[in-house]
């Protein structure tokens, strides 16, 4: 059952996250050219769209909406069940995960900007080297919560015939006429792999904050 739902969650996550940093950056660009208006209009869009509808519905477009779109006859788009479902999932997540990312660079205090600009470092260094290196740490707690979240999420792939685990206990309870068991057995799996990626967020965090405890204490 995980050999879907893991290598599901992980492509779209780390697909998800390259699209929220594209669009974080946008979104926080200083730049007034009328190709990056554009592409801010853009990206507020899609944030807006994916945040604004329930997931189970973008499946549904994506997978049974798009091939309705027809010319003399053929489908312009028609995706399998993985790719919809990839694709699908990496949408959403990036869309949440940016105003993640977007937050957590503007966290950072303008001083830092300044100091750095005062060096004769451009915008992009100061982001590479100073910003995004601590927005990656603040981020990290929330994006772990959208990382476990989808995890748990993918269960609505199901919808759109994809066999994870979620659909393999549907199978089992129509098969054994037993579905208190088959559902509390999946109910299960996910609690465990939650919790195990629980107890590593932790780890994590602890790691990446040691340096900002050790600094404090100076």
């Amino acid at each position: 059952m995980l050999k879907y739902t893991i290598p599901l969650t992980l492509i779209s996550f780390a697909l998800g996250l390259i699209l929220a940093v594209l669009v974080a950056l946008i979104r926080i660009s200083e730049s007034h050219n009328p190709l990056m208006r554009g592409l801010k209009g853009l990206a507020w869009f899609y944030v807006w769209i994916f945040r604004g509808t329930p997931l189970l519905v973008q499946l549904f477009i994506v997978f049974f909406g798009l091939p309705a779109l027809k010319v003399n006859g053929h489908a312009l788009i028609e995706l399998n069940a993985w790719t919809a479902g990839i694709l699908t999932f990496s949408l959403n997540t990036g869309a949440y995960a940016s105003e993640t990312i977007r937050a957590s660079i503007q966290s950072i205090p303008q001083p830092q900007w300044e100091a750095a600009y005062a060096l004769g470092m451009t915008r992009p260094k100061v982001l590479w080297r100073i910003i995004l290196p601590q927005a990656a740490r603040v981020s990290l707690p929330p994006l772990s919560n959208s990382f476990i979240s989808l995890v748990k999420d993918t269960s609505l792939a199901s919808g759109i015939t994809i066999i994870e685990m979620f659909q393999v206990s549907q199978q089992f309870a129509a098969l054994y006429y037993n579905p208190l068991v088959s559902y509390s057995l999946v109910a299960f799996l996910y609690l465990m792999l939650s919790t195990l990626l629980t107890v590593l967020q932790s780890y994590l965090e602890r790691r990446t904050s040691r340096y900002v405890r050790v600094g404090q204490q100076f």
